[in-house]
């Protein structure tokens, strides 16, 4: 089959590679419909050491389940599946406390412990079935090309929105503010207008997509950064934020929260961080502010957010500006690394 690896910052190749097989009984072949290039994909990008076998790519895919072990029981053979970023199995007590990003057994996609190869392919093997995948019943791929991008987008962006609007403890009549206006931060809006918010602050400079974050819900926009995009917040927000969602992981985003947020207000954090070391004395300390967030267990939001997808109440997946086949995916790379692209969506 074919699938896409990296050899480093900026070498992304489609190459063929051995078909996935089942291993463990707790294992599923998952056929891949559609997988994506996330914004945390361009960190390896920029960064990746020169490497003498490629790495698999890609964390975000749906598709056909063709094959399982003799213990699987919650998925079959012809099952539409949304294949969470993390794999998890279901029963440990992280699992069932809702934190499948921690679950005892399970780990990631592109995993050399697990044996996981990425979604960026034409076929992934799923360790235990039963607790990652999910099947979403009278799906087929033969679907409508906006449902399945927004269904792609519940194996991690949109859920990884909902998580920081979570955490960061949204209720009707919030006050919001969103620092980052690519996928993550766009459906954080969307997550906290659901979640009631009243006043959302989108900081982001890139017209196109603050567009869409005020589709999405946005009741401002402010394209302004440092001190000075600190100050219209602080202004608009009339002396700060009482909830700040950071969806960029890279410091200066993370030092505008600091910046925005009101004493005793919530920065929530779902950018990957970039950074080793960041603010948390006297300026988190002083104002009582709490700082939470983390990867999103995205297994524990799909049932709730699956509803509004299927029946059309929300369109998460608008995120995707460009749609380009397998063997095309590098293109896909410089296109988000250049900003030509907001989101690239991979068909087989």
């Amino acid at each position: 089959m074919r699938a896409t690896l990296m050899y480093g910052a900026g070498d992304v190749r489609v190459e063929t590679v051995p078909d996935p097989t089942i291993r463990e009984s707790t294992d599923a072949i998952v056929r891949v419909v559609r997988s994506c290039i996330c914004g945390s994909d361009l960190h390896p990008f920029h960064t990746m050491p020169v490497a003498e076998h490629g790495a698999t790519m890609g964390h975000e895919f749906v598709g056909i389940v063709t094959d399982v072990g003799s213990e699987v029981r919650t998925v079959a053979p012809g099952d539409f599946v949304i294949a969470p970023f993390a794999v998890s199995c279901g029963e440990c007590e992280f699992c069932r406390a809702g934190l499948q990003t921690s679950c005892e057994r399970g780990g990631f996609w592109n995993d050399t412990v697990l044996g996981t190869g990425g979604g960026q392919a034409e076929a992934v093997r799923a360790p235990l079935a039963d607790g990652t995948l999910v099947a979403v019943p009278g799906i087929g791929e033969d679907a409508d090309d906006d449902l399945l991008a927004s269904l792609l987008t519940l194996s991690d962006v949109y859920g990884t929105g909902w998580h920081a609007a979570a955490r960061g403890g949204v209720t009707p009549g919030s006050t919001v503010t969103v620092i980052g206006d690519g996928a993550v931060g766009l459906l954080a809006v969307l997550s906290a207008r659901q979640l009631g918010a009243e006043q959302i602050v989108l900081m982001g400079r890139h017209r196109a997509r603050t567009d869409l974050g005020r589709e999405f819900g946005a009741t401002h926009v402010v394209p302004e950064r440092g001190e000075e995009g600190v100050a219209k917040v602080r202004d608009l927000t009339a002396g700060g934020s009482a909830i700040v969602l950071e969806a960029v992981g890279h410091r200066p985003a993370y030092d505008q929260a600091v910046g925005v947020v009101r004493p005793g207000g919530v920065i929530s954090r779902v950018g990957v961080p970039q950074y080793a070391e960041a603010t948390i004395g006297w300026p988190v300390f002083g104002p009582n502010v709490t700082l939470t967030g983390g990867p999103a267990p995205v297994r524990d939001y799909v049932e709730r957010l699956l509803p509004g997808v299927l029946d059309g109440g929300v369109r998460p997946g608008l995120v995707f500006d460009r749609t380009i086949g397998l063997d095309d995916t590098p293109k896909g790379y410089d296109a988000m690394d250049a900003r030509e692209a907001l989101k690239v969506m991979v068909t087989p």
